[in-house]
């Protein structure tokens, strides 16, 4: 009678670094990050963005952060949302992307299924990245985890304002990165726009 605390390392049920995409059911939402333009990838122009949800209480009618990280500035855009149901996902985007056009070149989701309606957005191409695959959107990952620093899993939404979310918006955009040769987002965001 042998239980896993006896054994002196357990194996991994998956091995780690080996990413076969062909291995899962894929759920078509609409077209595949494969299909993304190499200079995406490549980060050599600001409007390509990666896109997430953050949850408080993971209930499909609570509260939700529809967040925004452009690829290369690393600049942040958060916007609270009533639940996370598909309609309100794809209003949201829209609103967002009707009041700064210019910005929005294209936005990567993961396979959620409250962004099945986003291939409908108006303005960017929507691409959609590989289920279980949150590294080909590493740098919304990032940005998500900062966010938990000022909301933590688990803690409903619904008690922080539209002020509070938009002072934790300003504090990620406004720190020092190490990567942007430590200017924040928003001025380096505001630089590159500049140069180009």
């Amino acid at each position: 009678n042998l239980r896993n605390s006896d054994l002196p390392k357990k194996l991994r049920r998956r091995v780690k670094g080996k990413h076969n995409h062909d291995r899962y059911n894929k759920k078509i939402l609409g077209t595949s990050i494969e299909e993304r333009p190499e200079s995406v990838t490549k980060r050599t122009a600001f409007g390509d963005w990666e896109g997430d949800l953050v949850k408080g209480k993971r209930v499909a009618s609570e509260p939700a952060l529809l967040t925004l990280t452009e690829r290369v500035s690393r600049f942040e855009i958060i916007i609270k949302i009533p639940d996370y149901h598909a309609q309100t996902c794809l209003e949201a985007l829209q609103k967002v992307i009707n009041q700064h056009p210019d910005w929005f070149k294209s936005i990567t989701f993961d396979n959620g299924s409250e962004f099945s309606k986003l291939a409908q957005v108006k303005g960017p191409k929507i691409y959609f990245a590989h289920p279980f695959s949150p590294w080909e959107r590493g740098s919304n990952e990032n940005a998500n985890g900062l966010i938990r620093e000022y909301i933590p899993k688990g803690k409903s939404l619904k008690q922080f304002t539209e002020t509070q979310i938009a002072q934790i918006q300003n504090a990620i955009n406004d720190k020092p990165r190490k990567i942007l040769h430590y200017l924040s987002a928003k001025a380096f965001s505001k630089a590159f726009r500049s140069a180009s």
